[in-house]
């Protein structure tokens, strides 16, 4: 039997899609994975973990679980799914439990992508064009971030106040990217908890989206995860 868990389920971050995944997935095809991305509505962090859990659900074995950003928050929380085999955090919280995703964030100050969001009436934030072109995808070629600023998706706001119950990093092996260029989510909060965590950790010199800046490098990261998982 084959060591290597063949199966990866993908989170994406607030203000995206499941095609924030569009250059991952190819390449962890290419090498024979099945590459799934979960299509999380912004809604609420027991959605998100609900969505993420169903998709868990319908793969034929061990699941390689992987989150961008908010995405780790999810991963998170749904990670101690019997399925998972380890976690991929790739500029991503991790948020302890009793922790809300803002408060993994709040110690290490506001970034200037975060004070480009802007909530509406009923709580649900965007972000504004100069945040996704100029502090969010900055390290693309501007249709990239074109294209990024058109797919955004609103995130309801008070879901990244909402406290965790789980922290599933504590239980299984874990892999992190921390990109030093990310405007968005503070790079020393990502070293902070990819040490917290133990994780098994790489350096990228990215941008917040440096799952489209540098697809290869967190392919090859999410590889290592999936050979070595199961002999952690």
């Amino acid at each position: 039997m084959s060591s290597v868990v063949r199966n990866i389920v993908l989170v994406h971050g607030a203000f995206a899609d499941g095609s924030s995944w569009s250059k991952v997935i190819p390449l962890l095809q290419e090498l024979g994975y099945t590459a799934v991305a979960v299509q999380n509505p912004m809604t609420s962090l027991a959605d998100e973990v609900a969505f993420t859990k169903r998709i868990i659900a319908l793969q034929d074995g061990p699941v390689i679980l992987v989150g961008h950003s908010w995405g780790g928050a999810v991963i998170t929380q749904a990670g101690d799914d019997s399925k998972v085999a380890a976690l991929v955090y790739v500029t991503a919280y991790a948020p302890e439990v009793g922790q809300s995703a803002n408060d993994a964030s709040s110690p290490f100050g506001w970034t200037e992508g975060q004070k480009r969001i802007s909530v509406d009436g009923e709580k649900f934030a965007t972000l504004t064009a100069e945040g996704m072109l100029e502090y969010i995808a900055v390290g693309l070629p501007m249709k990239e971030r074109e294209l990024a600023l058109a797919v955004q998706g609103q995130s309801y706001g008070p879901m990244f106040d909402e406290k965790l119950t789980v922290a599933a990093w504590k239980t299984k092996p874990t892999w992190a990217v921390i990109s030093t260029k990310d405007q968005m989510l503070p790079p020393a909060m990502q070293e902070s908890a990819a040490n917290k965590m133990s994780a098994i950790t790489t350096v990228l010199s990215t941008c917040h989206m440096s799952i489209l800046e540098e697809p290869a490098k967190i392919v090859a990261v999410i590889d290592d995860a999936a050979k070595n998982a199961l002999t952690k």
